[in-house]
């Protein structure tokens, strides 16, 4: 791939001395899936039986979320990676809304004796809900523990790794071979749609620093990080096919009330209107999920997919990143290259694409909260105050 670098495979990970994997969670079983859902929408007021209507999503897939076995695949995959790599560092994984819940993972830390630990978010964008809710639930886990009296570790968000080309490279790799599954005769012909999860416009236009907000629908850092990924993608599948197709970033698993505008178009309304423009075939890209959960199994392969069919509409979906040893090996980067920084050394990035780097802490401001909530691994830390032995 072109415009890229790559930080070196071996180094120290201090001051780091753990590795945290956090994620969304789900549920399990058919008996979890309401819990998982009052867990997931906590506060808002949503009576049960509306949550066992959404909840028919999971009901169809047996009560289980494929995400916590693609969790568990890729910690395996970590772990692998760095004991292959003489990486002599732990990880954990913890949820936000279901077990193993984060709160117990962060005690499980604590008691272990952790002091300093780095943290994999599993959602590779600026956004609301893809960032500072997790480090929101960062500083509610931190609280937890200093109302049991214990002394809370510190901890490091690690950056934004959309661009990072462990992370990008297996998606090429993905639309190339769903390029190859359809159809000869609508191949060549074939569209790209790249996907990622709706928003609000509001919690879009303030995605990312200060600096990449925006107004009026147009998405901030969020649109941006994503467009520069499907323009990636989409000229090295030109490249390796010698085909330049069109592309478009489009959305899909809207939630909400109808009256708040969203990010748009979605998925099924796409498929729609290039089917009414005579486009031969599609390849649906999730370029904003690392693992193949609920939302690509029912937004894409079931519900995208049967509007397809009805059309007839030629579909095919690309493979997210999951568990590739690619990915596993860009997270081992990360964390050496923040080590360095935190050590005071040079570090190389690792990244693709005209954006460069993320930032390593998000500032004031950054994807500001709904309600003013403490946030964990950031500029506006109470947790890394120089007085606590923090930044200074």
């Amino acid at each position: 791939m072109s415009d890229q670098f790559r930080a070196p495979d071996a180094g120290s990970a201090a001051p780091y001395d753990a590795l945290l994997l956090l994620s969304f969670g789900g549920p399990e079983g058919p008996d979890d899936v309401v819990p998982f859902l009052e867990n997931v929408t906590r506060g808002r007021g949503i009576p049960r039986e509306r949550l066992k209507e959404v909840g028919q999503h999971y009901f169809g897939f047996g009560g289980v979320s494929p995400i916590n076995g693609q969790n568990r695949e890729l910690l395996d995959a970590l772990r692998k990676d760095f004991a292959g790599q003489g990486l002599d560092l732990p990880v954990y994984w913890g949820n936000r809304n279901w077990a193993p819940y984060l709160d117990d993972v962060m005690r499980e830390m604590a008691a272990d004796g952790r002091r300093r630990i780095a943290v994999l978010a599993t959602s590779a964008y600026a956004s609301y809900s893809g960032c500072r809710q997790y480090r929101e639930n960062l500083a509610d886990a931190l609280a937890a523990l200093e109302r049991d009296g214990v002394e809370p570790p510190r901890v490091d968000k690690l950056r934004h790794y959309f661009n990072h080309p462990g992370f990008v490279e297996p998606m090429i790799d993905g639309v190339v071979a769903s390029l190859d599954a359809l159809p000869e005769e609508v191949r060549a012909g074939a569209h790209l749609a790249f996907t990622t999860h709706s928003i609000p416009t509001a919690a879009a236009d303030t995605s990312g620093p200060v600096e990449d907000h925006t107004a009026g629908g147009e998405g901030g850092a969020y649109v941006k990080q994503h467009l520069d990924v499907a323009r990636v993608i989409a000229d090295e599948v030109a490249v390796r096919t010698g085909v330049a197709r069109p592309w478009q970033l489009v959305y899909q698993s809207r939630s909400g009330a109808p009256h708040i505008p969203w990010l748009e178009p979605d998925i099924c309304d796409h498929l729609e209107a290039l089917h009414a423009e005579g486009a031969p075939a599609v390849v649906m890209v999730p370029i904003g999920f690392v693992s193949d959960h609920m939302e690509v199994l029912y937004d894409l392969d079931t519900e995208a997919t049967a509007k397809a069919a009805e059309l007839g509409l030629p579909v095919a979906r690309s493979a997210t990143v999951g568990a590739d040893p690619r990915f596993a090996g860009a997270v081992r980067e990360l964390v050496l290259e923040r080590a360095a920084k935190e050590r005071g050394e040079a570090a190389e990035e690792c990244w693709v694409g005209t954006l460069g780097q993320s930032h390593d802490l998000c500032a004031a401001g950054c994807c500001p909260a709904r309600a003013p909530r403490p946030a964990a691994a950031g500029a506006d830390s109470p947790y890394d105050a120089p007085e606590r032995g923090g930044r200074a």
